[in-house]
Formats: structure tokens, sequence, C-alpha cells
């Protein structure tokens, strides 16, 4: 069915509905650019969220898009947004496509609260690093998605799941709680993610000083053994 290029392009969206921009269309770009400066003038907001951009929202198929029928509207639209991320220096992106060894804090794609997950944690990191994303970071503490968190009942809460992913973040570039751990955490196992946070604060001069380096020679913060003593 050909799409009617003159209806706006809808989306459920959390709890609500968002409209689709084409990023390739010079007008909507700048109308997007100038809401971010503005809300940045006027309430001394340091960055942006970039949130989605993923392909499957915008590609040949999708029911919201594409602005033609090609495949290449979903690769061009992550392109073009990660473009103009990288005009703000505070950032932070899911999706990306030809952004490699750009100033953009590419984070993992969502993950769930379990051990599996977990464990995807550290390789995921290294391979993102060594196809050109330093700046790296982890899915958030606790996990991405929302319906973790939704009716949760306290007394069956995996709380040391919730300890080893902090501690497990605690020297990644980055640290982010999808909760706060006061509201999911008895004292003992909050102590632990507070030693864990406070390790990261720590350390944040030599991440500073590794992030800036990466700024120079692309190379991952997050390494394997291998790449930082070759043969050893």
């Amino acid at each position: 069915m050909k799409k009617d290029k003159s209806r706006p392009a809808l989306i459920k969206w959390w709890e609500g509905y968002s409209a689709c921009l084409d990023l390739t269309n010079p007008i909507a770009m700048e109308w997007l650019r100038g809401q971010l400066k503005d809300v940045q003038n006027k309430y001394g907001v340091d960055g942006f969220k970039f949130d989605a951009g993923d392909f499957d929202f915008y590609c040949s198929g999708s029911p919201f898009y594409p602005n033609d029928e090609t495949t290449t509207s979903g690769p061009l639209q992550a392109e073009i947004y990660g473009k103009l991320g990288a005009e703000f220096q505070f950032n932070e992106f899911r999706a990306g496509w030809k952004n490699g060894n750009q100033p953009l804090a590419q984070r993992l794609q969502d993950k769930g609260f379990s051990w599996d997950d977990l464990k995807l944690l550290v390789p995921d990191m290294l391979s993102a690093g060594l196809i050109g994303h330093p700046f790296t970071c982890p899915d958030m503490i606790g996990g991405g998605l929302l319906s973790t968190f939704e009716n949760i009942d306290i007394s069956k809460f995996d709380q040391e799941l919730m300890v080893r992913s902090a501690q497990l973040q605690a020297l990644m570039p980055m640290m982010q709680f999808s909760v706060a751990p006061w509201r999911v955490l008895d004292e003992k196992h909050l102590n632990y993610v507070r030693e864990a946070a406070l390790l990261h604060t720590k350390m944040g001069d030599l991440i500073s000083e590794l992030a800036q380096k990466a700024a120079k020679d692309g190379e991952p913060i997050v390494r394997h053994l291998e790449y930082a003593f070759p043969q050893q």
C-alpha cells in the first residue's frame, strides 16, 4: 500500500504518541535543532539523551515511514541524528550509523534484569569500543526495561543482582541507575551499591583522562587484556 506522505508519521512511544521527523528535510532538522537550543537557553540544560533512532522505525516496510520506498531511510536517519547530537557537548545515543570515532556517548541496547544479560555487559562493551565507539555507556544498572519495576514485589527482588550490576559498572566510563537503589534495596545491599558508586567517583579523574585520550586517538576506553598486553 502506498504511503500518504501528506499525513504525519505517528508512533506509539512509552505512555503516549510521538511524531517522527524526516531529518533529511533541512526545515525539519533546523526546527529540531532550534527547539533543543531553546531549551538550553531557557533552562540551562547541558545536553540531551537522543533516544530511539532505531532503523526499524524508518526503514522500508515501517508503518510510519519512509519518505521514499527505498531501504536506506533507516540508516540515513540514524546517521543524521548522530550528526545533530555531536553539536551538543553532552549527549547520549543508543542507535547509530556511520558515526564511529565521533564525540558521541553510545549506550548499549536495553538489557533485561537478569544474570544472563549481566554476562553480556563486558563483551558488549569491549565490542563497541573495537568497532569505533570509545565513549560507550553500559545499559542502566537494574536493566533498561521499565517492566522490571512495574508492580514489583520487594520481597522477591534479586538484590544481589542489583549489587553485582553496580559493581561491574563502577570502573566503566559511565554509571546510570534505572531505579533509585534505596527504593528496592535493604541497608546491607544499599551500602554495597553506594561503595560501587563512590569507587566510580574516586576513579573519575582517570576515566576522564582516558576519555580525553580516546578523543585524540580513537582507542577504546574499555579494552581486552589482549588489546592492552598483546601476546602476554
